[in-house]
């Protein structure tokens, strides 16, 4: 008998604290405390949430934004440690399922980085993490390419979960290498962009996007998406002040949660900070996918032939050391015992309920 699991949903659409890893973790754990407080078994947050995005890449020339660099990497953490170690405590203390994107530094190059996505099921288990397969236009001047490793989906309470960074939603190829696991709940993170061209609506290609994957899939596609706050303003524009206009532009981020009929559930966040909410049946994959199962009897797979090499990229291997023939770290941790965590009330954040 087949029982699908029934369950809230939340999308955080917040901006980190700037730099600042142990207080953007801080924040992190407080959203995690307010999402299950508010009934929600998953809950997801921006495309490198922890703890900043490279805006400056968009608006300096690249020796100009070279020391800022130095700050991403210095405050980018490993995987695993400490910091998501404690995010994986909240995830047990409230038994809530967590994907959260953070800056990951290589454990072998302290000037290689990566864009992560961390998946944490509801027991505190880091599941796995993937590393954003390409960089986005001027982003390959911050994060290093990811592999094809990553590219999984994770058996959780709430469904076969997987996810994507940003504009790795336009990839059809790792899309469909996610559907092709089973994949019913899909996580999109994504950053605030209002450095695109002036005829460009970011939020309404975010839509779109999450919009495709829904329908092509007949999955459910929760988006989370940041903020730019006027902390992060302040400090680009304070050497290059024409920047603040630009970054301050509207229709810049869309959060909200997506039936597999490609339509948004209830009402999505557009810019504003604040939490989305809203409850999903993984029985409503099954009708539509009578019509069309792309990765199922709606296909031919006589004559497409999609083969996607997981095998992990490193620099070097060594014949004497297999600790070393791993970039990909040991995931079999357990959280340590949860602490009180603090409330998201007091981090000015509204709440959306759908």
């Amino acid at each position: 008998m087949l029982n699908l699991p029934q369950f809230k949903a939340a999308a955080v659409q917040a901006a980190p604290v700037f730099l600042d890893t142990d207080a953007t973790v801080d924040k992190t754990c407080a959203l995690i405390a307010e999402a299950a407080g508010q009934g929600a078994r998953l809950v997801a947050f921006p495309e490198v949430f922890i703890s900043a995005y490279p805006y400056w890449s968009w608006v300096m020339n690249p020796v100009q934004g070279s020391p800022w660099f130095e700050k991403l990497c210095k405050s980018a953490i490993e995987l695993p440690g400490p910091e998501i170690r404690r995010i994986a405590q909240a995830a047990r203390q409230h038994g809530i399922n967590v994907v959260v994107g953070v800056n990951e530094r290589s454990r072998f190059g302290v000037g290689t980085i990566y864009n992560t996505m961390v998946f944490i099921n509801d027991e505190g288990r880091i599941l796995g993490r993937h590393r954003k397969l390409v960089p986005t236009w001027a982003e390959k001047l911050t994060w290093a390419h990811g592999d094809g490793e990553s590219l999984r989906v994770y058996d959780t309470s709430v469904g076969k979960l997987g996810g994507l960074a940003c504009g790795e939603n336009t990839n059809t190829l790792a899309r469909f290498s996610l559907l092709a696991q089973g994949e019913m709940v899909h996580v999109a993170s994504y950053i605030s962009l209002p450095v695109a061209p002036p005829d460009y609506d970011m939020a309404e290609a975010i839509r779109l996007r999450a919009a495709a994957h829904s329908f092509e899939g007949k999955v459910f596609t929760v988006v989370s998406c940041s903020t730019i706050s006027t902390e992060i303003q302040d400090a680009i524009s304070a050497s290059h002040p024409e920047a603040r206009e630009t970054l301050a532009r509207r229709n810049s981020a869309f959060s909200g949660i997506l039936g597999p009929d490609g339509r948004v559930i209830g009402e999505p966040l557009i810019d504003d900070e604040g939490i989305v909410y809203a409850d999903i049946d993984l029985s409503r994959c099954i009708q539509p996918r009578q019509m069309h199962d792309i990765t199922g009897h709606y296909n031919r797979f006589d004559v497409f032939d999609l083969r996607v090499n997981r095998r992990p990229l490193q620099a070097a291997r060594y014949d004497d050391q297999d600790d070393l023939n791993r970039e990909e770290p040991d995931w079999t941790l357990s959280a340590a015992p949860a602490e009180p965590q603090p409330d998201a009330r007091r981090q000015g954040l509204s709440l959306i309920h759908i």
